[in-house]
């Protein structure tokens, strides 16, 4: 803000028409795109203007500095003293404090709101003054407790000639009209009327300059307050003197209406009651302050402030409290769909602002999540980077400051986890691999290994998959042992571990203790290489299905392959800077507060779905502990997912604006990587069934098409495969299935995620050709051929 103001006194800020006032939201989208570019220069003037307008004008931290500067050298003393109440300046302390954790973004809106409705009437008084207060009276609650209190409900509404003198006896003075719009539809006031009269029960007088209608027993009252005449022959008792008879018709105003002005009531009796108002405040009776939503017309005593019985304004804080209460309630669980992607920045960031900057952001909430590898850079970092390049990642690699550890072999490839150097021992699993021996290392996983240089004679399968030598050092434990004495080149381990084995069975076996891991590299270059197959014959010799020369060249030919380049080394260097520095507590609040940031609403399916160690209870501690700090917020926020859920403030909010998307826009279709973290179906949400149509899978290389957050097309890796996951029969299903399937066709012919070519043979098990969904395909450039319908990029 002060930016702006500051760019605006400088002429930074054009206006698209001279002479025409600038919209204040245009304003600001200009201020924000040039202090995007003026942020990267330290030195530019208006970003140093705006430090010292903040610093000196609005902090004024020289005269702070002078203040401490004095009281070091004692001109200044500091005495404390206690008293029974705060003095006018600890108060307005007070207050601001108050004011700092209500109304300044330490809690989502509606509780905020919620929060300030429930203090006590006493706190609440010496805060009427604020002008916030006006925004914390709910409209509707408002607007309902006054149609109560003036038996204008319909549930209130008269039928009967008794029901009309109780209404009179508790409102007081009504005319003929308002008496009319509190009546039954089809129900006539007059007799009624009429025949409280003729009962004695109700009597008209002339109050305001026109005729009123009150209580029989009200006669003296209105007498002595306003100077109402009363009709002849009514009992002595009705026309008692009464004593602060102005004072009673005014409090049962009050207790009738809810917040008004002071004008109100001079034009409705004629006279000034601004004194009697004040002697009322003074008793406790009502309270005066900027009460109703949107201000009232000045005039009146106040200046526009309200006056409140102190019983309606409990009510209306009551009914504020209970509509705000219905507003934090649970949203949908499909709306969680729509705030991930939006929450983890999926296509928010153009192109041109792309950098290895951004690649670092980005990286900071997904370490630790544990994907294909090929998926890294295929789907999760361009979408949310923007013009993706390779080069950074290597360069992040290749100056220590990223570290890839494997987490599970996949069949050739296997599952990685990106770390920052400095915090991999705090956040990575202690045992991240598998033990490849017979003896069980702490913890550590078996991962599948069709390794044939432990099919060796002697050799035994251990039941998770991984061969275990019963005699002598195995091919794994030998590249340990050369690894723990330093990284080395796989030129290095093939000449010091490998000079007896082919360099196939040492990659593969290197391969083996990656996915494990227990060993890493400082490229990520091997990660993009596929890694060739190894045949195992049922003699139990083996070659490398790829090598079919021998001899010194052949071999040196193939040291350059990109998935043995760079430096191999241990993991348990790494990891094992925790003993030192690191404590299980840290491990776990580091892991809680990087879950918060990834997902910003955490449940206990999203942290099982991430295979975090020790599962939701293995955090859970931490995550209360943020509660308390502030940090975090605890609450039922979606339906469905379980109790125990916590949130960051701001991811609350807009959780609960996914929840209500705007009117008269249309849908917003996604496509996303059925594994991405941003698409939540399969993991934390059930997928939609069908009749007839199989339950999709979260697998690399298949894409969801969501609408508005729910899915609705499946297309499964081969690209061959398309399911739609609505009915399309139906007419909201229908236009669903059009969003989703123009961005389809737009996905496929940008060519994102690898998806450079889709040749659909069926859809929803059925021909692509001949099925529902066809001419739909083909009006979005699907082209047919015999067996199937292609798009390509």
């Amino acid at each position: 803000a002060r930016f702006r103001e500051a760019a605006g006194r400088a002429l930074l800020i054009p206006r698209a028409y001279p002479g025409r006032r600038t919209p204040l939201w245009q304003q600001r989208l200009k201020a924000q795109s040039l202090l995007e570019v003026a942020s990267r220069y330290g030195d530019f003037p208006i970003v140093l203007e705006t430090y010292r307008e903040c610093l000196r004008d609005v902090f004024d931290l020289p005269a702070l500095r002078a203040l401490l500067e004095r009281l070091g050298r004692r001109e200044v003393s500091l005495v404390e003293v206690e008293t029974a109440t705060a003095s006018p300046m600890a108060s307005s302390l007070l207050f601001d404090y108050v004011a700092t954790y209500m109304y300044e973004g330490d809690t989502p809106n509606a509780e905020r709101r919620a929060a300030a409705l429930s203090l006590d009437r006493d706190l609440l008084r010496e805060l009427l003054g604020q002008e916030e207060l006006r925004d914390l009276i709910d409209p509707g609650a408002l607007a309902a407790v006054e149609a109560d209190l003036q038996w204008l409900s319909e549930d209130r509404l008269v039928a009967g000639r008794d029901q009309l003198h109780d209404m009179l006896r508790v409102l007081g003075d009504l005319s003929s009209a308002e008496i009319a719009a509190r009546v039954v539809a089809g129900v006539a006031a007059a007799p009624m009327l009429a025949a409280l009269r003729g009962e004695r029960r109700a009597v008209s007088v002339r109050l305001g300059g026109e005729e009123r209608w009150i209580a029989t027993a009200d006669a003296g009252l209105y007498r002595d307050a306003l100077g109402a005449v009363p009709p002849g022959g009514l009992p002595d008792a009705f026309l008692a003197q009464v004593p602060d008879a102005l004072a009673r018709v005014l409090e049962r105003f009050a207790a009738t209406h809810g917040p008004f002005a002071g004008a109100a009531l001079r034009d409705r009796y004629g006279v000034d009651c601004s004194a009697v108002l004040a002697l009322l405040e003074r008793s406790g009776e009502l309270v005066q302050g900027e009460l109703r939503p949107g201000g009232s017309a000045p005039g009146g005593p106040g200046g526009g402030r309200e006056w409140c019985h102190r019983e309606v304004l409990r009510r209306l804080r009551r009914a504020s409290l209970a509509a705000l209460r219905r507003e934090v309630e649970p949203v949908e669980p499909v709306a969680l769909a729509r705030f991930l992607p939006g929450w983890q920045g999926v296509d928010r960031h153009a192109a041109a602002g792309a950098s290895v900057d951004r690649l670092r952001d980005v990286l900071v909430p997904l370490q630790g999540l544990a994907l294909p590898a090929e998926l890294w850079e295929r789907e999760v970092l361009p979408r949310r980077v923007g013009a993706y390049s390779p080069a950074w990642m290597d360069e992040l690699c290749a100056s220590g400051e990223l570290v890839w550890l494997g987490a599970g072999a996949l069949g050739r490839s296997g599952r990685v986890a990106l770390y920052f150097r400095d915090e991999v021992a705090l956040l990575a699993p202690l045992v991240s691999g598998a033990s490849l021996q017979g003896g069980a290392r702490e913890g550590l996983l078996v991962p599948t290994t069709t390794n044939p240089s432990l099919a060796r004679s002697g050799a035994a399968e251990e039941p998770g998959g991984a061969s275990v030598e019963e005699g002598g050092a195995s091919l794994h434990d030998a590249l340990r042992a050369r690894l723990a004495s330093g990284a080395a080149f796989f030129t290095d381990l093939l000449v010091d571990v490998g000079a007896e084995v082919h360099a196939g069975e040492l990659q593969d076996a290197l391969w083996d203790l990656v996915w494990a891991g227990e060993v890493t590299n400082d490229a990520f270059a091997p990660l993009r290489a596929p890694r060739l197959t190894l045949a195992r014959e049922q003699s139990g010799a083996v070659r490398h299905a790829a090598t079919t020369r021998r001899g010194r060249y052949a071999r040196r030919g193939r040291l350059g392959a990109p998935q043995i380049q760079g430096r191999w080394s241990l993991t348990s260097p790494l990891l094992g800077q925790r003993t030192g520095a690191w404590s299980a507590a840290d491990s776990r609040r580091a892991r809680a507060e990087l879950l918060l940031e990834r997902y910003g609403v955490l449940t206990r399916e999203q942290v099982l779905a991430d295979g975090l160690p020790g599962g939701f209870s293995g955090v859970y501690s931490e995550l209360t502990q943020l509660e308390v700090l502030g940090i975090a917020r605890r609450g039922y926020f979606i339906e469905g997912l379980g109790g125990a859920q916590f949130a960051l403030p701001g991811a609350v909010e807009r959780l609960r604006e996914s929840q209500r998307p705007r009117e008269g826009t249309a849908g917003r279709a996604l496509v996303l990587g059925a594994l991405d973290p941003a698409q939540p179906y399969g993991a934390v949400l059930p997928w939609p069934r069908r009749d007839g149509v199989k339950a999709p899978a979260r697998v690399a290389g298949a894409q969801v098409v969501l609408v508005d957050g729910e899915p609705v097309l499946y297309l499964d890796r081969s690209g061959r495969s398309l399911r739609t996951l609505v009915d399309g029969r139906e007419p909201a299903g229908g236009e669903r299935l059009e969003l989703a399937l123009e961005a389809l066709a737009q996905h496929v012919r940008a060519g994102r995620a690898g998806l450079r070519r889709v040749a659909l043979e069926r859809v929803d098990a059925q021909p692509a050709v001949s099925s529902q969904l066809g001419p739909a395909l083909r009006a979005h450039g699907f082209q047919e051929g015999p067996r199937r319908l292609t798009l390509s990029a």
